[in-house]
């Protein structure tokens, strides 16, 4: 059996298992301001705190894109429940099937990932794994945001 098929079996057996919540991680308005200069997207809503404070928001809100941007770090402190697998040469982002921004973050706030896998495939010496990735901010109920995230992960032969 190649590395791939023997690591797909283990993966596929985790389909629909929910790995649990990461850390806490802040979104300080310094970060929004930094990702507003890489993106160069200024609106308002992210950097003037005087004047966000006049909108519905009551202040200024990360970037929807840099919330997204955050699920590779939010990630990495779940704690997952998987063997070491044999032969892997790279894991890789693959995409997202859907991203959904359901609540703005304000700044200051603090956010974790949760994760649910949803879906592997072996793609010959590949699989493609599916987490269905929410984000919720400290204090309120509904989430920032839910994605499924594809990951690929690469064997030797």
């Amino acid at each position: 059996m190649s590395n791939a098929a023997a690591a797909y079996e283990v993966l596929k057996g985790q389909e629909g298992t929910d790995q649990g919540a990461g850390e806490w991680f802040e979104v300080t308005q310094e970060r929004i301001n930094d990702f507003a200069d890489v993106t160069v997207d200024h609106q308002f809503i992210h950097i003037d705190p005087e004047a966000a404070a006049q909108t519905p928001f009551g202040g200024t809100i990360a970037h929807g894109f840099l919330t997204l941007s955050l699920l590779t770090h939010l990630t990495t402190s779940i704690k997952v429940d998987t063997p070491p697998l044999e032969g892997i040469l790279m894991g890789v982002n693959y995409g997202l099937n859907k991203v959904r921004f359901i609540n703005p973050v304000p700044a200051g706030s603090r956010v974790r990932a949760s994760a649910v896998v949803t879906n592997v495939e072996l793609k010959g010496s590949a699989i493609d794994q599916t987490r269905t990735i929410t984000v919720e901010i400290e204090g309120i109920e509904k989430p920032a945001l839910i994605a499924e995230w594809i990951g690929r992960m690469v064997y030797d032969s």
